[in-house]
Protein backbone atom coordinates (compact mmCIF):
# COMPACT_ATOMS: atom_id res chain seq x y z
CA UNK A 1 0.00 0.00 0.00
CA UNK A 2 2.89 2.47 0.80
CA UNK A 3 4.37 1.51 -2.86
CA UNK A 4 1.21 1.89 -4.21
CA UNK A 5 0.89 5.60 -2.70
CA UNK A 6 4.24 6.67 -3.72
CA UNK A 7 3.55 6.23 -6.87
CA UNK A 8 0.41 8.25 -6.89
CA UNK A 9 2.15 11.16 -5.18
CA UNK A 10 5.08 11.24 -7.18
CA UNK A 11 2.80 10.93 -10.76
CA UNK A 12 0.71 14.12 -9.14
CA UNK A 13 3.91 15.93 -8.50
CA UNK A 14 5.01 15.14 -12.19
CA UNK A 15 1.33 16.34 -13.35
CA UNK A 16 1.37 19.09 -11.26
CA UNK A 17 5.67 19.95 -12.24
CA UNK A 18 4.94 19.72 -16.27
CA UNK A 19 2.07 22.07 -16.07
CA UNK A 20 3.88 24.37 -14.13
CA UNK A 21 6.88 24.63 -16.23
CA UNK A 22 4.21 25.09 -19.31
CA UNK A 23 2.83 27.77 -17.71
CA UNK A 24 5.60 29.88 -16.13
CA UNK A 25 9.18 28.31 -17.77
CA UNK A 26 8.15 27.59 -21.03
CA UNK A 27 7.80 31.38 -22.05
CA UNK A 28 11.10 32.17 -21.05
CA UNK A 29 12.78 29.34 -22.53
CA UNK A 30 11.16 29.26 -25.85
CA UNK A 31 10.17 32.41 -27.83
CA UNK A 32 6.75 30.49 -29.79
CA UNK A 33 3.53 31.28 -29.67
CA UNK A 34 1.39 30.28 -26.55
CA UNK A 35 -1.25 28.36 -29.29
CA UNK A 36 1.81 26.23 -30.20
CA UNK A 37 2.13 22.35 -28.87
CA UNK A 38 0.96 19.16 -29.08
CA UNK A 39 -2.20 18.94 -30.19
CA UNK A 40 -4.66 15.89 -29.46
CA UNK A 41 -3.46 13.95 -31.72
CA UNK A 42 -0.06 13.60 -31.11
CA UNK A 43 -0.84 12.50 -27.44
CA UNK A 44 -3.10 9.68 -29.12
CA UNK A 45 -0.22 7.66 -30.44
CA UNK A 46 2.01 7.02 -26.65
CA UNK A 47 -1.70 6.26 -25.59
CA UNK A 48 -2.25 3.95 -27.83
CA UNK A 49 0.81 2.07 -27.63
CA UNK A 50 0.94 2.26 -24.11
CA UNK A 51 -2.54 0.42 -24.34
CA UNK A 52 -1.55 -1.94 -27.05
CA UNK A 53 1.64 -3.02 -24.78
CA UNK A 54 -0.64 -3.33 -21.32
CA UNK A 55 -2.82 -5.60 -23.48
CA UNK A 56 -0.02 -7.64 -24.59
CA UNK A 57 1.99 -8.22 -21.50
CA UNK A 58 -1.20 -9.31 -19.54
CA UNK A 59 -2.02 -11.61 -22.47
CA UNK A 60 1.47 -13.52 -21.80
CA UNK A 61 0.79 -13.69 -18.48
CA UNK A 62 -3.01 -15.19 -18.87
CA UNK A 63 -1.56 -17.64 -21.34
CA UNK A 64 1.25 -18.76 -19.25
CA UNK A 65 -1.10 -19.76 -16.68
CA UNK A 66 -3.31 -21.77 -19.06
CA UNK A 67 -0.04 -23.63 -20.26
CA UNK A 68 0.62 -24.58 -16.63
CA UNK A 69 -2.98 -25.99 -16.41
CA UNK A 70 -2.58 -28.23 -19.18
CA UNK A 71 0.46 -29.14 -18.25
CA UNK A 72 -0.52 -30.10 -14.88
CA UNK A 73 -3.81 -31.46 -16.17
CA UNK A 74 -1.57 -33.89 -18.42
CA UNK A 75 0.86 -34.56 -15.37
CA UNK A 76 -2.29 -35.62 -13.03
CA UNK A 77 -3.44 -38.28 -15.62
CA UNK A 78 0.19 -39.60 -16.50
CA UNK A 79 0.91 -40.02 -12.75
CA UNK A 80 -2.53 -41.69 -12.30
CA UNK A 81 -1.29 -43.61 -15.58
CA UNK A 82 1.45 -44.58 -13.69
CA UNK A 83 -0.11 -45.72 -10.22
CA UNK A 84 -2.13 -48.08 -11.96
CA UNK A 85 0.44 -50.00 -13.95
CA UNK A 86 2.43 -49.64 -10.54
CA UNK A 87 -0.23 -51.53 -9.24
CA UNK A 88 0.38 -54.75 -11.49
CA UNK A 89 3.47 -55.66 -9.12
CA UNK A 90 0.62 -55.46 -6.48
CA UNK A 91 -0.91 -58.44 -4.76
CA UNK A 92 -4.09 -59.13 -6.06
CA UNK A 93 -6.54 -57.90 -3.48
CA UNK A 94 -4.29 -54.37 -2.78
CA UNK A 95 -4.30 -54.46 -7.30
CA UNK A 96 -8.17 -54.61 -7.45
CA UNK A 97 -8.49 -52.01 -5.01
CA UNK A 98 -5.93 -49.77 -6.58
CA UNK A 99 -7.28 -49.97 -9.84
CA UNK A 100 -10.69 -49.78 -8.90
CA UNK A 101 -10.12 -46.54 -6.88
CA UNK A 102 -7.96 -44.86 -9.85
CA UNK A 103 -11.24 -45.68 -12.19
CA UNK A 104 -13.51 -43.79 -9.33
CA UNK A 105 -11.21 -40.73 -9.20
CA UNK A 106 -10.65 -40.37 -12.84
CA UNK A 107 -14.51 -40.16 -13.09
CA UNK A 108 -14.48 -37.48 -10.04
CA UNK A 109 -12.46 -35.60 -11.53
CA UNK A 110 -13.95 -35.46 -14.89
CA UNK A 111 -18.01 -35.44 -13.89
CA UNK A 112 -17.55 -33.16 -11.00
CA UNK A 113 -14.13 -31.17 -9.97
CA UNK A 114 -14.01 -30.42 -13.58
CA UNK A 115 -16.89 -28.68 -14.06
CA UNK A 116 -16.69 -27.03 -11.04
CA UNK A 117 -13.01 -25.56 -11.81
CA UNK A 118 -14.80 -23.41 -14.50
CA UNK A 119 -15.73 -21.32 -11.26
CA UNK A 120 -11.81 -21.54 -9.75
CA UNK A 121 -13.24 -24.26 -7.44
CA UNK A 122 -12.75 -27.74 -6.59
CA UNK A 123 -14.81 -30.79 -5.64
CA UNK A 124 -14.41 -33.26 -2.67
CA UNK A 125 -15.19 -36.15 -4.54
CA UNK A 126 -11.60 -37.23 -6.00
CA UNK A 127 -10.30 -37.06 -2.45
CA UNK A 128 -12.83 -40.20 -1.37
CA UNK A 129 -10.77 -42.05 -3.66
CA UNK A 130 -7.27 -40.37 -2.84
CA UNK A 131 -7.99 -41.50 0.65
CA UNK A 132 -9.04 -45.28 -0.65
CA UNK A 133 -5.26 -45.02 -2.61
CA UNK A 134 -3.63 -44.14 0.72
CA UNK A 135 -5.90 -47.05 3.04
CA UNK A 136 -4.53 -49.68 0.60
CA UNK A 137 -0.88 -48.74 0.61
CA UNK A 138 -0.88 -48.90 4.47
CA UNK A 139 -1.70 -52.46 3.97
CA UNK A 140 0.93 -53.18 1.72
CA UNK A 141 4.19 -51.39 3.90
CA UNK A 142 7.61 -53.26 3.50
CA UNK A 143 6.29 -55.21 -0.15
CA UNK A 144 8.32 -53.85 -2.91
CA UNK A 145 5.80 -52.41 -4.93
CA UNK A 146 5.13 -49.58 -2.02
CA UNK A 147 7.42 -47.20 -3.22
CA UNK A 148 6.05 -47.32 -6.26
CA UNK A 149 2.59 -46.57 -5.55
CA UNK A 150 3.62 -43.87 -2.79
CA UNK A 151 5.59 -42.48 -5.49
CA UNK A 152 3.45 -42.09 -8.19
CA UNK A 153 0.39 -40.78 -6.10
CA UNK A 154 2.50 -38.05 -4.71
CA UNK A 155 3.03 -37.12 -8.11
CA UNK A 156 -0.78 -37.40 -8.30
CA UNK A 157 -1.46 -35.31 -5.60
CA UNK A 158 1.14 -32.45 -6.44
CA UNK A 159 -0.47 -32.19 -10.17
CA UNK A 160 -4.04 -32.22 -8.57
CA UNK A 161 -3.20 -28.99 -6.85
CA UNK A 162 -0.94 -27.06 -9.15
CA UNK A 163 -4.21 -28.13 -11.58
CA UNK A 164 -6.62 -26.38 -8.70
CA UNK A 165 -4.38 -23.54 -8.37
CA UNK A 166 -4.26 -22.74 -11.93
CA UNK A 167 -7.94 -23.15 -12.23
CA UNK A 168 -8.32 -19.46 -10.40
CA UNK A 169 -7.83 -16.51 -12.34
CA UNK A 170 -4.41 -15.50 -11.91
CA UNK A 171 -4.95 -11.67 -13.04
CA UNK A 172 -7.14 -9.78 -10.59
CA UNK A 173 -10.16 -8.19 -11.87
CA UNK A 174 -9.16 -4.35 -10.99
CA UNK A 175 -6.53 -5.57 -13.68
CA UNK A 176 -9.33 -5.91 -16.35
CA UNK A 177 -10.89 -3.11 -15.46
CA UNK A 178 -8.05 -1.00 -15.63
CA UNK A 179 -7.39 -2.80 -19.30
CA UNK A 180 -11.09 -1.94 -20.12
CA UNK A 181 -11.03 1.74 -19.20
CA UNK A 182 -7.81 2.26 -20.61
CA UNK A 183 -9.33 0.25 -24.16
CA UNK A 184 -12.37 2.84 -23.75
CA UNK A 185 -10.20 6.22 -23.46
CA UNK A 186 -8.22 5.03 -26.29
CA UNK A 187 -11.19 4.35 -28.78
CA UNK A 188 -12.87 7.30 -27.15
CA UNK A 189 -9.57 9.96 -28.31
CA UNK A 190 -8.90 8.09 -31.80
CA UNK A 191 -12.57 8.59 -32.85
CA UNK A 192 -12.27 12.79 -31.65
CA UNK A 193 -9.34 12.95 -33.54
CA UNK A 194 -10.61 11.98 -36.74
CA UNK A 195 -11.39 14.58 -39.27
CA UNK A 196 -15.21 15.04 -39.68
CA UNK A 197 -15.14 15.09 -43.80
CA UNK A 198 -13.83 12.07 -46.06
CA UNK A 199 -13.24 10.25 -43.41
CA UNK A 200 -14.33 7.06 -44.65
CA UNK A 201 -10.51 5.47 -44.21
CA UNK A 202 -10.13 6.70 -41.00
CA UNK A 203 -13.63 5.35 -39.69
CA UNK A 204 -13.00 1.87 -40.49
CA UNK A 205 -9.36 1.74 -39.51
CA UNK A 206 -10.78 3.10 -36.27
CA UNK A 207 -13.47 0.08 -36.41
CA UNK A 208 -10.86 -2.37 -37.40
CA UNK A 209 -8.40 -1.33 -34.28
CA UNK A 210 -11.42 -1.45 -31.91
CA UNK A 211 -12.34 -4.82 -32.96
CA UNK A 212 -8.85 -5.86 -32.05
CA UNK A 213 -8.31 -4.49 -29.33
CA UNK A 214 -11.84 -5.67 -27.99
CA UNK A 215 -10.52 -9.20 -29.04
CA UNK A 216 -7.46 -8.92 -27.18
CA UNK A 217 -9.19 -8.01 -24.18
CA UNK A 218 -11.95 -11.00 -24.78
CA UNK A 219 -9.05 -13.68 -25.20
CA UNK A 220 -7.00 -12.61 -21.92
CA UNK A 221 -10.22 -13.12 -20.07
CA UNK A 222 -10.93 -16.54 -21.75
CA UNK A 223 -7.42 -17.80 -21.46
CA UNK A 224 -7.35 -16.58 -17.67
CA UNK A 225 -10.37 -19.21 -17.14
CA UNK A 226 -8.24 -22.26 -18.37
CA UNK A 227 -11.48 -24.41 -17.67
CA UNK A 228 -14.43 -22.81 -18.14
CA UNK A 229 -13.55 -20.14 -21.06
CA UNK A 230 -14.06 -20.98 -24.66
CA UNK A 231 -10.53 -22.27 -25.01
CA UNK A 232 -10.58 -24.44 -22.38
CA UNK A 233 -8.81 -27.31 -21.43
CA UNK A 234 -10.43 -30.42 -22.26
CA UNK A 235 -10.06 -33.74 -19.77
CA UNK A 236 -9.09 -35.68 -22.53
CA UNK A 237 -5.73 -36.92 -20.85
CA UNK A 238 -7.91 -38.17 -17.77
CA UNK A 239 -10.55 -40.09 -19.84
CA UNK A 240 -7.69 -42.11 -21.49
CA UNK A 241 -6.41 -43.04 -18.49
CA UNK A 242 -10.13 -43.29 -16.99
CA UNK A 243 -10.50 -46.19 -20.13
CA UNK A 244 -6.83 -48.26 -19.90
CA UNK A 245 -7.76 -48.58 -15.97
CA UNK A 246 -11.19 -49.51 -16.33
CA UNK A 247 -10.16 -52.14 -19.19
CA UNK A 248 -7.05 -53.12 -16.34
CA UNK A 249 -9.55 -53.84 -13.88
CA UNK A 250 -11.73 -55.21 -15.93
CA UNK A 251 -9.18 -58.12 -17.38
CA UNK A 252 -8.14 -58.76 -13.60
CA UNK A 253 -11.99 -59.20 -11.92
CA UNK A 254 -13.99 -59.64 -14.71
CA UNK A 255 -16.79 -60.83 -12.03
CA UNK A 256 -16.59 -57.67 -10.22
CA UNK A 257 -18.13 -53.75 -10.69
CA UNK A 258 -16.33 -51.24 -9.52
CA UNK A 259 -17.39 -49.14 -6.77
CA UNK A 260 -18.78 -45.83 -7.93
CA UNK A 261 -21.37 -44.87 -10.43
CA UNK A 262 -20.49 -43.03 -13.30
CA UNK A 263 -20.39 -39.71 -11.55
CA UNK A 264 -17.57 -40.90 -9.55
CA UNK A 265 -19.68 -41.34 -6.53
CA UNK A 266 -19.25 -44.83 -4.13
CA UNK A 267 -22.29 -46.84 -4.47
CA UNK A 268 -24.10 -47.54 -1.13
CA UNK A 269 -22.66 -50.83 0.65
Amino acid sequence: MALVLLVVIVAVLALLAGLAANRWLRPRLISADDDEGMAVKDLVGPLLTMTVLLLSFVLVTANGSYGKAEVASRGEARALDQLVESAEYAPEAERGRIQAAAVCYARAVREQEWPAMADGKGSPAPSVWSTDFRRTFEDMAGQPAFGMLVAADNKRSDEREERLTQATASIPPAILWFLLITLVITVAALGFCLPRRNNRGQIVTLVVITALLTTALCIIRDVDRPFGGIIDVEPTAITEVERQAERDFTANHPATEVPCDDQGNRRPA
